[in-house]
């Protein structure tokens, strides 16, 4: 009788126990929302959709993206930092939000490692250095020449002050040794307008936004900023084959919660999202945007975003960028 009432009494505490892990796991019963820092038509926003998409089916529930644009990403990273720790609610979280703002803006309202549980890395992208068809100079030598014969008036828009493609724009200022005008959009679509409209002249644009451009014509790639050329625009050269050698700027997303994001339901999402990056239609999706060396584990997600971050404070620090420059 006493054994019994023991096992009995054991069962019911390990019911108790794993009840929370169980539940962790659970994903939330409304709408689930993936927020995205910049405005619809951009890399980040593109992205996050073919994921949302999957991820509807998948779950068996609403999963719709939500744009707060603005502060190249950080408006939106510092609404989901206060938001519930549940999973009902989500970050695309973009290079310029995670590993750019710490080293650039350091009185931000949110800390990267406290504040957020890393899930995934959905893509690594190449900038695409791209101009509109009116432009005279579309070769980097040819551009290099352009911004030393006219300092400091040829236009570059990115997708705000602070964000990669600034980063990136910098970096060749600093490597052709020329002056040239930022001008912040508050994301990538916005900017394509007034690039493909004339409004500006250049942009070191994720490949991911720019990609659907430059395959309809309407704007001109000129280079890529990874150390490789990109499945999806093998006849673009890289900036290193443009007499740039060692020059690589990237942009990254990658899916993250809340800070008190249970490791299980982490664990839970990161398993689906790999799934779905494995699926052939999002490969050759992806493949098309230049979305590279997505997958892992959360940890890999973690370890990926602290090197980032090291690397950009660098990058800030020896160019003197400042965060309304």
């Amino acid at each position: 009788m006493q054994r019994r009432t023991f096992v009995t009494a054991t069962a019911a505490t390990a019911a108790t126990l794993a009840a929370p892990m169980l539940r962790a796991q659970n994903l939330s019963s409304g709408p689930i929302r993936i927020v995205v820092g910049f405005a619809p038509g951009g890399g980040t926003d593109i992205l996050a959709r073919v994921i949302a998409q999957k991820l509807t089916t998948m779950w068996n529930t609403s999963v719709i993206v939500e744009n707060k644009a603005g502060a190249a990403g950080m408006i939106a990273a510092e609404y989901v930092a206060k938001q519930a720790s549940d999973g009902s609610t989500l970050l695309m979280a973009h290079i310029n939000s995670h590993a750019i703002a710490p080293a650039l803006t350091p009185k931000m309202n949110y800390n990267v490692e406290r504040d957020f549980v890393p899930i995934i890395l959905v893509g690594v992208t190449p900038n695409l250095l791209i101009c509109n068809e009116q432009q005279p100079a579309k070769t980097v030598k040819d551009l290099v020449e352009l911004c030393r014969k006219n300092p400091g008036r040829v236009t570059f828009g990115s997708a705000g002050t602070g964000s990669a493609q600034h980063l990136a724009l910098e970096m060749f200022k600093l490597a052709a040794k020329v002056d040239a005008i930022h001008v912040p959009y508050k994301g990538s679509g916005p900017m394509l307008t007034d690039l493909i409209g004339g409004q500006i002249q250049y942009s070191f644009d994720t490949m991911t936004a720019a990609t659907p451009h430059v395959k309809s014509g309407k704007a001109i790639a000129i280079a890529q900023t990874r150390q490789k050329r990109a499945k999806g625009h093998p006849t673009v050269p890289t900036m290193a084959e443009s007499g740039f050698p060692g020059f690589e700027a990237t942009t990254w997303y990658g899916l993250v919660g809340p800070g008190k994001l249970p490791t299980p339901l982490a664990k839970r999402m990161n398993e689906d999202v790999n799934k779905i990056l494995r699926m052939p239609d999002v490969m050759e999706r992806f493949d098309q945007y230049g979305a590279e060396d997505g997958g892992g584990t959360p940890e890999k997600f973690g370890n990926f975003i602290r090197v980032e971050a090291k690397k950009w404070a660098k990058v800030v620090k020896d160019a003197n960028v400042k965060a309304d420059s």
